[in-house]
């Protein structure tokens, strides 16, 4: 591996426990231990353990942090309750979309969780918009770990290591606590479709944390997950992912994330373009299509109606939960319909695709 690459704190148990590592976004990360099957299907049913410290996390404080959040994202930031966690676009003056981010209102500062890919972009944003406002940003990335413990039986797990109720902690709410005896965060939150928590401590507990829940979890059908699983957990949950669904060329309106733009507010970077985008009848709509076959349709495969390009293919892969191929596509409101039927090229053999709504799977 290039020695230049990142590590978080829990690199050599990942090694240890034959996590095979790939370079993501200048991380060492494991992409899986054992088969993405396996892990998928555990986090579904059971548990997963993610490390998740790749993400960036970005820590603002001072008189005006809440007012220039709530400039530069999409979501109403200064409506947001003590402990509340909103998901928000970063746009663009053109309404493109830079990043997807969770904004946490916490009592004495607000912190952004970025895409690992992004980060470096973020802050560059952060400082070119900054102007006159009043605020500090510091990056924690480095400084501390971040894992997601993800599935049904994920509170019974951690509970005994907190130092709160859990189930007081409703979906989308952070809270300060102690976990384990060390300062952290816990939030209900998460990328997989399923229950679940993302829990952010000090490097130096990192190790102590990870292998509690390892061990003490294994019995109850925890399987450590790696970056495989959390894709395909999130294609099955209709979660957009930075790269494939998201990127500078798309508005929020068209990934059908019209939920996290707040156009009735105060003015914000790229309000005028977002709200042209939903008024915009002729856009392309992000829609999920399901398989009938078994081959898989990439990222890049073209969607036709009647011989004609209607559109593209976002995401693609085989749902272990629904046990057929799926993806996410962009494609033209003429054939957006939930019931539509379509043709998908793979590798320049037409494949029959229905239309459907996302999400693919949606817990009970």
């Amino acid at each position: 591996m290039n020695a230049a690459l990142l590590r978080t704190a829990c690199y050599d148990w990942h090694v240890a426990h034959g996590g095979k590592m790939v370079d993501f976004a200048g991380w060492e990360m494991p992409v899986q231990y054992t088969s993405i099957v396996a892990e998928h299907q555990a986090v579904r049913q059971a548990m997963g353990l993610f490390d998740v410290a790749h993400m960036g996390r970005l820590k603002f404080t001072g008189a005006d942090a809440g007012k220039f959040l709530d400039q530069i994202v999409t979501n109403d930031i200064l409506a947001l309750e003590e402990g509340q966690v909103c998901y928000a676009l970063i746009a663009n003056q053109q309404g493109g979309v830079l990043d997807d981010v969770l904004v946490y209102r916490l009592p004495d500062f607000y912190l952004m969780v970025v895409n690992a890919s992004n980060r470096a972009k973020i802050v560059n944003w952060v400082t070119d918009q900054r102007g006159g406002f009043r605020f500090e940003v510091e990056d924690l990335t480095v400084a501390r770990f971040m894992l997601a413990l993800q599935g049904p039986r994920a509170q019974h797990l951690l509970q005994p290591l907190v130092d709160f109720d859990l189930s007081s902690l409703n979906h989308h709410r952070a809270a300060i606590a102690r976990v384990m005896g060390q300062p952290g965060l816990v939030s209900r939150t998460g990328y997989t479709g399923e229950d679940g928590f993302e829990v952010i401590v000090d490097q130096a507990g990192a190790p102590r944390l990870w292998t509690a829940l390892a061990d003490h979890g294994a019995d109850d059908g925890l399987l450590p997950a790696g970056l495989g699983c959390r894709d395909t957990l999130r294609l099955e949950a209709g979660m957009p992912l930075y790269g494939h669904e998201l990127d500078e060329s798309i508005d929020p309106f068209t990934a059908g994330l019209g939920f996290a733009v707040k156009l009735d507010r105060g003015d914000f970077i790229g309000r005028d373009a977002l709200r042209a985008a939903r008024e915009n009848a002729n856009r392309q709509r992000r829609v999920g299509l399901v398989f009938s076959g078994k081959r898989i349709a990439r990222e890049g495969a073209g969607v036709l109606s009647a011989g004609a390009a209607v559109g593209r293919v976002t995401s693609g892969g085989f749902s272990p939960t629904l046990n057929h191929p799926i993806a996410m596509a962009y494609v033209a409101p003429t054939v957006a319909t939930a019931g539509t039927v379509v043709e998908v090229d793979i590798r320049g053999k037409s494949e029959s695709a229905q239309v459907v709504r996302l999400p693919f799977y949606r817990r009970t």
